[in-house]
């Protein structure tokens, strides 16, 4: 079976599955600002709309758009922001 996650009083919410390429979660985030944490590598790819993340040791912010993947590294946090709500898709390796 599937498990659920929710996080920031709901406003994030994930689906864990085991996926062909690993570990992965298909979530969406509605409008607004969070921090996450890391316990392994992740490769986010965003589904639809755009998020904006402000990696770990970068001062600027950078916008991923349609099918866009960015990495973060094990054991970080990392900021992200967005305008609408969000599909994304996490892989954690």
């Amino acid at each position: 079976m599937f498990k659920t996650n929710q996080y920031f009083d709901g406003q994030v919410v994930s689906i864990a599955l085991a996926s062909t390429e690993g570990t992965a979660t298909i979530g969406v985030m509605a409008a607004g600002e969070y921090e996450f944490g890391t316990s392994t590598v992740e490769l986010m790819t965003i589904i639809s709309g755009e998020l904006s993340v402000k990696l770990p040791n970068e001062s600027d912010w950078t916008t991923y758009g349609k099918f866009e993947t960015f990495k973060v590294a094990k054991d970080t946090k990392f900021k992200v922001k967005c305008t609408q709500d969000t599909p994304y898709l996490c892989l954690y390796k």
